[in-house]
């Protein structure tokens, strides 16, 4: 007699590869770019983290679902990756935060995933042949899948290359955010800071977490979209101006982008980028972006402080990156991947202009970055000083 259930799900790579595996969370078709994430937890961080917007998650890590899902960890409102890829089947809840399974979650998110895949054999194939489309369809048996429809469903899913989503992904108008970092003592989120700096945050994509960040630092935050105006920004009288992370080619973003951090450069207000914000910058201070081989995802990536020396332990998720070659003027680099010697960080000398590549809110287990947040108040507070 035969136990093992039959497999009833199929992921189809760009290039022709095939994997079969188990179908969970919702049954149907999902398609966007795969990438992997070598993070060992933060999967529901991940998933509804606008950054992986149109993008299929392999998670290398084997053990997914451990957590749960709970209203707690959203980055965002809503998930926005399009499917999930493991090695093992989604694992029973063992959190005290879990107020949900995993798979349950997804299912009723409309989020279809596949198990039972060899992640590792996986993961080899794209650090070879680099980030690709794919698709993954989930049925009730094997043979309802039509492999030559596939195929073509996957034929049309657009290349990341060239595609600006951060304007898709934005809020659509202006808000306040009041929320801090999470409150052990008290089993919920810390509310208000000292609201001692006005920071307004362009949303390309931002994270709830940069946002409890920058209120645990004492900014009272306003969050405006996306397209927002420079003279729009002017008129709500900023001591400083965050540019967060998001999704797709910053190269496109740029286009609409560039002139207003243009202006607000040269209005000499203070400017922090993290990730989408960091390339944008570089965009507007005259650097250029290309699209990474494979990518950087996951939660112990090495970064070297190159004014410090230190080596930080980093959180990161990026599919482009910003070009070391020509630098222009004035355009310092001060952080570096150990990984493949890519940039992590720059800013403008002379100005009170910075970003990184990495995430330091994130947090991956060290806090080894979340001094840039402490630089950016200094900033804040000189000025404040400056102009008293």
């Amino acid at each position: 007699m035969n136990l093992i259930p039959k497999k009833n799900a199929i992921l189809m790579l760009e290039d022709g590869t095939i994997f079969h595996g188990y179908g969970f969370g919702a049954k149907g078709d999902t398609a966007g770019e795969i990438c992997f994430n070598t993070a060992l937890t933060g999967y529901q961080e991940s998933l509804t983290d606008p950054s992986f917007h149109d993008q299929i998650i392999v998670f290398t890590f084997p053990h997914i679902g451990n957590v749960g899902a709970n209203e707690s960890d959203y980055e965002s409102a809503k998930i926005f990756a399009k499917g999930v890829i493991t090695a093992a089947e989604i694992t029973e809840p063992a959190s005290y935060r879990s107020e949900n399974h995993f798979s349950n979650w997804l299912e009723k998110n409309k989020i279809t995933g596949v198990s039972g895949v060899d992640t590792r054999a996986l993961t080899i194939h794209i650090r070879k042949n680099g980030a690709q489309n794919c698709i993954i369809s989930y049925a009730e048996k094997i043979e309802n899948i039509n492999i030559e429809e596939l195929k073509g469903k996957l034929n049309k899913v657009p290349s990341m290359e060239g595609r600006e989503l951060a304007a898709l992904v934005s809020s659509e108008k202006n808000y306040a955010w009041k929320e801090g970092g999470w409150d052990h003592a008290n089993n919920s989120f810390r509310k208000n800071g000292s609201e001692k700096y006005k920071v307004i945050a362009i949303d390309y994509g931002i994270k709830r977490n940069i946002l409890r960040s920058l209120v645990d630092s004492g900014c009272s935050v306003q969050v405006v979209p996306a397209k927002t105006t420079a003279e729009e920004i002017f008129g709500l009288n900023p001591d400083g101006v965050f540019l967060s992370n998001g999704p797709g080619d910053p190269a496109e973003t740029g286009k609409y982008a560039s002139e207003v951090i243009k202006k607000i450069v040269a209005k000499d207000i203070p400017v922090f980028g993290i990730c989408l914000g960091h390339q944008l910058l570089a965009t507007a201070l005259g650097c250029t972006t290309v699209k990474l081989h494979q990518g950087h995802r996951g939660a112990n990536h090495p970064v070297k402080n190159i004014d410090t020396g230190k080596v930080e332990i980093t959180s990161q998720n990026h599919g482009f990156v910003v070009t070391r070659e020509n630098l222009p003027k004035g355009v310092k680099e001060t952080h570096l991947s150990l990984f493949d010697n890519t940039n992590e960080g720059i800013e403008l000398i002379g100005k009170d202009v910075f970003s990184v590549q990495h995430h330091p809110e994130a947090s991956p287990g060290p806090k080894d970055a979340s001094y840039m947040f402490t630089k950016f108040i200094e900033v804040l507070e000189r000025r404040k000083r400056k102009v008293a």
